[in-house]
């Protein structure tokens, strides 16, 4: 096999020359990964200003501005006092105010009768989050309020005495709704977004290396150099093995250098090193093979560079590589299984959330691997006919 690392060295040096390729293969990742990790990091540290109308100033207005200011909420909302319902919309409107909340008057009085006042809320288009947090916070609360008034109901309608209810009304102002929503930890770490996207740009542009591979075949096939190579005489399994070993070689550097930058300098965490070597390898397989299948497909420089677009576009749209894949259609997610980069997201978020060794990334690997292995036979023929051709 001699031949074959003499073409893989040959290979790998105009690689080296090529700055392109360096560029790709390690800059661009690391840049991109850092700046879609700034545009997505503001969500782990989300604080919005809400302004709030209390027209009403009774005892239920009161509870619920003591609520705004409970410990719970403190670092996500600051409260902002608003003169009244037409101040509040202006405010939201110009963005004074990301969110705001009309407690109408008369709202605590109200309580008591038949159709009571209702809290209003101002959101925007522009600030989506906010207005889902302050709809949350106003839903809990009217909830609360709603149970109160249905205990305060049936035990009148069940025969409560008249100068009981005073008391009662005391009694249900202190209860809580028995089924509420409580988050424990669960063992697992939280994901950054650095965390995501340093793999999946380093993923993304790994997938380029099949496009500087097959580049490079047809290249070397129209100097005639591939001719000369047959002649030496080198055998054509030789000639693929040679290819494949240079694009292996490349893609462990790239996605290794991506690693130990990303969690060195970004604070990224990729997980076990041993599971992120197992899966990297796999992937890189994956890679070569499709470079293969790439190759054999093709008859030309411009068909090979066509090809290798649509499959690198098409399995980083697939796998998750631009959005998290948990905020994907079901249908998508279900897709991503069918891409090597999928089932290696899913395995970099596992190691990131859950840790683990290797036996967090077994399946997500054997996957990977099963992938290479069929499309490493489809594309046997059609390369081994490519450099014969």
């Amino acid at each position: 096999m001699r031949p074959a690392f003499l073409i893989a060295g040959k290979d790998l040096r105009q690689r080296l020359r090529d700055r392109s390729a360096i560029v790709i293969g390690v800059v661009a990742p690391l840049v991109i990964a850092a700046v879609m990790s700034l545009a997505f990091g503001t969500t782990t540290t989300f604080h919005f200003t809400l302004g709030v109308v209390n027209a009403d100033h009774g005892p239920i207005a009161a509870q619920l501005e003591r609520i705004l200011h409970e410990p719970g909420l403190r670092n996500i909302v600051t409260t902002r006092p608003v003169a009244d319902e037409a101040s509040a919309a202006a405010d939201v409107k110009a963005r004074r105010v990301q969110a705001a909340v009309v407690i109408p008057a008369g709202f605590s009085a109200s309580l008591s009768a038949a159709k009571p006042e209702s809290i209003l809320t101002f959101t925007s288009v522009n600030n989506t989050l906010a207005g889902s947090v302050t709809t949350s916070i106003v839903s809990s609360f009217t909830a609360q309020l709603n149970a109160d008034r249905l205990s305060l109901a049936t035990a009148v309608s069940s025969g409560a005495p008249a100068d009981r209810v005073a008391a009662l009304e005391q009694a249900a102002a202190k209860l809580t709704v028995p089924v509420q929503l409580a988050q424990r930890p669960a063992g697992s770490r939280e994901l950054k977004p650095v965390s995501y996207y340093s793999p999946a740009m380093g993923i993304f542009f790994l997938l380029f290396v099949i496009s500087f591979t097959a580049r490079s075949f047809f290249v070397d096939r129209g100097q005639g150099m591939i001719e000369r190579m047959r002649a030496a005489p080198i055998q054509p399994l030789e000639i693929l093995a040679g290819k494949a070993l240079s694009a292996f070689v490349f893609g462990v550097a790239s996605l290794g250098v991506v690693a130990v930058v990303t969690t060195a300098v970004f604070g990224a965490y990729w997980g076990s090193p041993v599971a992120v070597a197992a899966v990297c390898m796999a992937l890189v397989i994956s890679v070569v093979c499709l470079t293969a299948l790439v190759i054999g497909l093709a008859r030309s420089q411009r068909q090979a560079e066509g090809i290798a677009s649509a499959v690198v576009f098409g399995l980083a749209l697939l796998g998750g590589n631009f959005v998290f894949v948990s905020a994907e259609p079901d249908l998508l997610r279900r897709l991503a299984l069918l891409t090597p980069n999928g089932w290696a997201l899913r395995a970099f978020t596992d190691l990131s959330t859950r840790g683990g060794g290797l036996h967090t990334a077994l399946v997500p690997v054997a996957a990977i691997l099963a992938f290479s292995a069929v499309v490493g036979m489809a594309a046997a023929g059609l390369s081994r006919r490519a450099v014969t051709a």
